[in-house]
């Protein structure tokens, strides 16, 4: 790995680190429990060497080997509960990570915004909350804990190894740190493949995401069989990585089995050279009896056990490694903006809302939203912005939303920065209502009551009957309690967009703002749809940005915006005298 690499790996780890705290206590408990059952090991380890010393070697005249047989099946029964709870308490701790992580990921989104991650695929978002996540999993459960077993239990093995003999001890002690170092140098490479195994599948989710959302297109232009050769690449692909992840896998398993099976095979051939009489050191210049032999040589592939565990999980590292790259990814790409002291952190009910000199960029400045902004809107007032594509319209509605900050300039709430206030208690004091709704999977019930929960059923009946949604769902049988599909599978735009319009209605706000919400509506519909919000908008302020003439109908104020600019604001009747190329047409 470069420099780049490293840095942002020990970047990654200290990420991964500091997100593990939330499960501490889980991690202590799996780390405790694997150190009784380390304990326990070294006991039936000397009840075996007992029993078999007892059984081949007569002359010992011990007649106690029923009660160390009872014994023994005692420890396994309870090693084998302790292993139980360890897997459990693991399980535990990576739950706890990956529960905060997604949280935290969640909450970044939100508090982010739309617009900030407008820019990042579908796809990539759903696989970082999916599927990288639960590559954290195993990391939390299995490696960190495996890390400190495999630091503690072979100290436990040789306190109970060295005072038998100094030259078995010794032997396991030289042959402990080969494994960690070649698991390290076959290890190095695995982070960046693991990385590139996690990027390949996020293009794979974000590609196959879009293919199915435009499938209607695809088969109109005829492109549907190109893109099954496209996604058929992107497969292999992710196959092919996937294998590289595999073959570095197996690669150090073999390098952790072959140096444990050299260090058992030393130690074993030390036993039967010191039993047959060739050699006479390592017992401290005493006589080994052949149960402490036998006791030693059952113990040293258990030396080296928690070593190899750990090379069996040291994947995990390099999977969670280039998972967290591809999360921290998602952290810095919608870096949030730098809060501003909240001088007065309450939402007022704002008499007027102001722009001054508002300026927006987009995509590092490259890209105009607004420029030079001056603006005042007040309580009660029904606006209308004009313009065309790119012109701005939209970028004003997130501005009054919050959901992006001036560049340069301020908006102010009654002569207060919006950047100063509580953005969340605002936005509850607002309706937004797009050109394109999302409604959830559910009932229309469940959809119109979310913008208010505790909303009671005569309010849910009365915004629908608003908004016109009784009109469609007299004729059905389940009526508000029909069940819809995401995205509002099951009904037209039309309809989807009256679900949305109840929806604003049971929030009962003072300002509703819309963003060509009649873009995709035939005449009668998008005339039901302006009946509807006009009756209800009267005394609240309403500000809409559109290119159909018939929203129009409802302002009393239009704002002509072109290339970014406010160039022109009043009624219909004095514009279309001077900007009337820029109206849309009656």
């Amino acid at each position: 790995m470069n420099a780049a690499q490293t840095a942002k790996s020990g970047t990654s780890l200290q990420w991964l680190r500091s997100h593990s705290r939330a499960a501490r206590s889980w991690l202590v408990l799996s780390i405790a429990l694997g150190i009784g059952s380390g304990v326990l090991l070294v006991g039936q380890a000397a009840l075996l060497a007992r029993i078999v010393h007892d059984t081949f070697m007569p002359a010992s005249g011990d007649s106690r080997l029923t009660d160390r047989l009872l014994l023994l099946l005692a420890v396994i029964v309870v090693r084998a509960g302790l292993a139980w709870c360890r897997e459990l308490s693991g399980f535990r701790a990576g739950a706890a990570v990956r529960d905060q992580v997604r949280c935290d990921l969640l909450a970044h989104m939100v508090n982010a915004g739309p617009v900030r991650i407008s820019h990042l695929p579908a796809g990539h978002l759903v696989s970082s909350a999916l599927e990288q996540v639960e590559a954290l999993h195993n990391f939390v459960a299995h490696f960190l804990p495996q890390l400190a077993l495999a630091a503690l239990l072979p100290l436990v093995l040789l306190a109970f190894i060295f005072p038998i003999s100094w030259a078995a001890g010794g032997m396991l002690l030289v042959a402990a740190p080969l494994i960690p170092l070649f698991m390290i140098l076959v290890g190095m490479g695995a982070e960046s493949i693991s990385q590139k195994h996690f990027q390949t599948m996020a293009r794979m989710s974000a590609h196959f995401l879009d293919v199915l959302r435009g499938l209607p297109t695809l088969k109109l232009f005829g492109r549907s069989k190109a893109q099954v050769i496209e996604v058929r690449k992107t497969s292999r692909a992710y196959r092919k990585q996937t294998m590289a992840v595999l073959r570095v896998a197996f690669l150090s398993s073999a390098v952790l089995e072959f140096f444990s099976a050299m260090g058992i095979a030393l130690v074993a051939v030390y036993l039967g050279m010191y039993y047959l009489g060739y050699i006479e050191f390592g017992a401290y210049g005493k006589s080994l009896p052949f149960s402490a032999g036998f006791f030693i040589l059952l113990l040293a592939p258990d030396f080296f056990l928690p070593l190899r565990e750990l090379g069996t999980h040291y994947h995990a590292r390099a999977d969670a490694v280039g998972a967290a790259e591809e999360i921290l990814k998602v952290f810095d790409q919608t870096e949030l903006p730098t809060p501003l002291p909240k001088a007065n952190p309450s939402a007022p009910k704002p008499d007027k809302i102001e722009f001054k000199d508002v300026s927006v960029h987009y995509d590092r400045a490259r890209r105009l939203g607004v420029r030079a902004l001056n603006l005042t809107i007040a309580q009660g007032e029904r606006i209308a912005v004009v313009g065309e594509s790119g012109s701005g319209k939209s970028t004003l509605i997130h501005l009054l939303l919050g959901f992006i900050a001036p560049g340069s300039g301020q908006v102010l709430l009654d002569g207060v920065p919006l950047a100063n206030l509580d953005i969340t208690a605002w936005r509850r004091r607002c309706a937004w209502i797009g050109q394109q709704p999302m409604l959830f999977s559910g009932s229309l019930r469940d959809n119109i009551a979310l913008a208010r929960p505790d909303a009671t059923e005569a309010q849910i009946v009365s915004a629908a009957q608003q908004a016109g949604v009784l009109e469609f769902t007299q004729g059905r049988a389940a009526g508000l309690d029909t069940r819809v599909g995401e995205q509002g599978l099951g009904l037209s735009m039309g309809q989807a967009q009256r679900v949305a319009l109840a929806r604003a209605f049971i929030k009962d706000t003072t300002w509703l703002l819309m963003d060509e919400p009649t873009a995709s509506l035939d005449k009668t519909t998008e005339g039901n749809i302006l009946s509807a919000l006009d009756r209800w908008s009267k005394g609240r302020t309403l500000v809409v940005a559109t290119h159909r003439p018939a929203a129009l109908t409802l302002v009393e104020r239009i704002l002509v915006l072109q290339k970014g600019e406010l160039v022109a604001q009043g009624a219909f009747d004095t514009l279309k005298q001077t900007h009337g190329a820029l109206l849309p047409r009656l």
